[in-house]
């Protein structure tokens, strides 16, 4: 009687979890109906107002803009950085730099050197240190606008390359439109095709950036600030009360925070920086961790205040998909782990049922599964980027990744949940250099609970099949395939790294 009560709380349990990857997946449908609605009138609104401001523009009423650098022992690119943002074209003496270097190893001394050689070609370029670093980068941040002199605030992450014309195609946009606070530029990739793994994560960002930041921003939605590739409105952060370390996404915070202040979002598509991807899994699953974790802290913070304002229903459920969007993978391994039981505890839950209902049901959530690939589909083929047929060869392991990464995204929306503290972890990268330096990394011991549930959804699977239950066999054979390749990869990328590591 016990168990047969347990069974049935556990099958709720699974058609909740399911209930709830269908909504997020058809929630991805949603944002292609945004964006490929708004596509061509806001793109060529955007392009006629910049011609326009540009062909008219007296240099001499530029704002003065201050870009922001924060770094945290990146010896590897800071040098690449600070040249590429002194190369921007805008006039010197409207320009300040502001490199926030925190670091603790030889990276400081490093920018303190490209900082003195800068400043003697005559840039308006500091650096400023903290022994403390309180909030981690919201922190350096708050300690740079102490200090700064621009009305418009611009913040590269250490590995970014803007382009020279980055300030001359976004600062005119908060020129024009006194209600935006923030101008955000669309991601690119340094390393695109360096391996399978970082053009994997290239399908995903370009997911991110063409279809859903332009669907939000173009729809009237909510939209968050990606911390870097991006223009502040100084007035903008002061009335949202600045920038605050409570969370690990300090710009999804802030941007939420600004917008509940009444000031618009704006994300330019023509506008692209290019960046390094991780090429490391583990450092791959660091940045996913911060940003499943930061994410979820953001919705715990803010989503009240969100539902209690006077903003659209529209608004407020696009903004709860939008700040728990990493509980898919919660609901996705939740799903993973329990069909195995359900099976061999309560076949008949599965079994038997009208044809009718089964047809319904498969439908649904074969639509629902595309979903994902489908927004990346669309958003390869508008991404103006050469080759994006070839790269969807890539897809099937965008979809291992991320289902892989669930168990480490569970341990990060969990810890938020419960409000754990944790550290703002950095993501090494190479700086595109040759015989680079190596980082230090704890041993991935997640890797051995993804490789168990890997074998776990394999022996499942096979239960599945003989009990001639399709429609759940090929989710378990993705989560089999997935927890296994980011298991095995996590284990081989360690100990790769163990040779050169400082």
């Amino acid at each position: 009687m016990i168990a047969t009560v347990l069974l049935d709380i556990l099958f709720v349990l699974y058609i909740i979890a399911g209930i709830g990857l269908v909504l997020y997946g058809f929630n991805c449908y949603f944002s292609v109906f945004l964006f490929l609605k708004n596509y061509k009138t806001n793109r060529k609104a955007d392009r006629d107002e910049l011609g326009n401001f540009l062909k008219n523009l007296d240099i001499n009423n530029l704002p003065k803009v201050t870009t922001q650098l924060p770094v945290f022992n990146e010896g590897n690119c800071v040098e690449r950085l600070i040249e590429s943002v002194c190369a921007m074209e805008y006039p010197k003496h409207l320009h300040e730099i502001q490199v926030l270097d925190d670091s603790t190893d030889d990276c400081l001394e490093i920018s303190t050197r490209k900082v003195a050689e800068m400043k003697q070609k005559g840039y308006n370029i500091t650096l400023i240190h903290r022994i403390n670093r309180k909030d981690y980068k919201a922190g350096a941040l708050k300690e740079g606008m102490a200090q700064c002199e621009g009305e418009f605030l611009a913040i590269f992450d250490a590995d970014f390359v803007p382009e020279k014309n980055f300030l001359m195609h976004t600062v005119p946009y908060l020129v024009m439109d006194k209600k935006i606070g923030l101008v955000q530029g669309r991601w690119g990739h340094l390393n695109r095709g360096e391996s399978a793994l970082t053009l994997a994560q290239s399908i995903g960002i370009d997911g991110h950036f063409v279809i859903e930041q332009s669907a939000r921003s173009w729809g009237g939605l909510f939209m968050n600030f990606n911390g870097t590739a991006g223009v502040w409105r100084r007035k903008a952060i002061d009335e949202a009360g600045g920038w605050e370390g409570d969370t690990l996404t300090e710009d999804m915070d802030l941007s939420y925070r600004s917008q509940l202040a009444g000031w618009k979002m704006k994300f330019v598509f023509d506008v692209i920086v290019p960046a390094e991807l991780p090429a490391d899994i583990n450092a791959f699953k660091s940045q996913q961790y911060r940003w499943a974790k930061g994410s979820i802290q953001t919705a715990i913070k803010d989503l009240p205040r969100v539902f209690s304002s006077k903003e659209s229903l529209k608004i407020k459920i696009q903004s709860f998909l939008h700040t728990t969007h990493y509980s898919i993978h919660p609901l996705m391994l939740f799903t993973a782990i329990s069909a195995f039981p359900l099976l061999a505890f309560g076949h008949s839950r599965f079994g038997y049922m009208p044809v009718w209902l089964f047809s319904v049901l498969f439908a649904v959530i074969a639509l629902a599964a595309v979903a994902p690939s489908t927004l990346y589909f669309i958003a390869q083929k508008f991404s103006g980027s050469l080759g994006w047929k070839k790269r969807m060869a890539a897809l099937p392991v965008l979809m291992s990744l991320g289902v892989g990464i669930a168990v480490n995204n569970t341990c990060a929306v969990l810890s938020a949940v419960f409000g754990r503290k944790s550290s703002f972890i950095r993501t090494p990268k190479q700086g595109g250099a040759v015989g680079i330096k190596k980082f230090k990394q704890k041993f991935p011991a997640i890797a051995f609970i993804e490789l168990l549930c890997g074998v776990y959804c394999f022996f499942g699977l096979r239960e599945y099949i003989d009990a001639r239950v399709f429609l759940i066999g090929p989710f378990l054979a993705l989560y089999a395939v997935g927890f296994s390749i980011v298991g095995v990869l996590s284990v081989i990328h360690y100990i790769d790294n163990l040779s050169g590591q400082t």
